[in-house]
């Protein structure tokens, strides 16, 4: 149980540091020219952390814990490589407009502003989920995952929804 505490105490500060960092440094502009165009390879990140999602459920239920547990790790990895790419598009990059009109418009503000929201909120579930993993608390462990798969997988691939809608409005300037 003692470990449990410093996990806990761990969660609340990650729970919200990451939003907060993430809001601060959308605010820092660094005059970098970056040598990849980072959304079609942050999307694609965020599709591969849903199928290790997918994978990682499937494991589970046929009762592989240990590649269950690998998959969950590489999805983590991947969101945390997500992130760091995303925020440095950002510092290093004007926002892009979404440009479509109608209905469509209206579509994609709903997808991109439940994705935000839910990746701010996904973020304790995915750690207190994993705790209760690594700490063999099971029962509590299973109780959690299903609420926070379906976040999890939701905001993976929202983001690639997102990102497919607004490609055709990134202007890349070509040297």
């Amino acid at each position: 149980m003692g470990g449990e505490k410093k996990y806990n105490k761990l969660i609340v500060v990650l729970s919200v540091v990451i939003p907060l960092a993430v809001a601060v440094l959308f605010g820092v502009k660094i005059d970098l020219e970056l040598p990849v165009f980072l959304p079609p390879i942050y999307a694609s990140i965020n599709a591969l952390t849903a199928i290790l999602l997918v994978f990682a459920v499937l494991a589970v239920k046929k009762g592989n814990l240990k590649l269950h547990e690998n998959l969950i790790k590489s999805a983590i990895a991947c969101s945390v490589v997500f992130l760091v790419l995303y925020v440095l598009y950002h510092m290093t990059s004007d926002s892009t407009k979404y440009l479509g009109e109608g209905a469509i418009k209206y579509v994609y503000y709903i997808v991109l502003i439940s994705h935000i929201i839910l990746s701010i909120i996904v973020i304790p579930f995915v750690l207190i989920t994993y705790v209760r993993g690594i700490t063999k608390q099971i029962k509590l462990h299973q109780k959690i995952a299903k609420y926070t798969f379906p976040l999890w997988l939701y905001v993976a691939v929202t983001g690639v929804v997102v990102y497919v809608m607004i490609s055709p409005y990134y202007i890349i300037v070509l040297s």
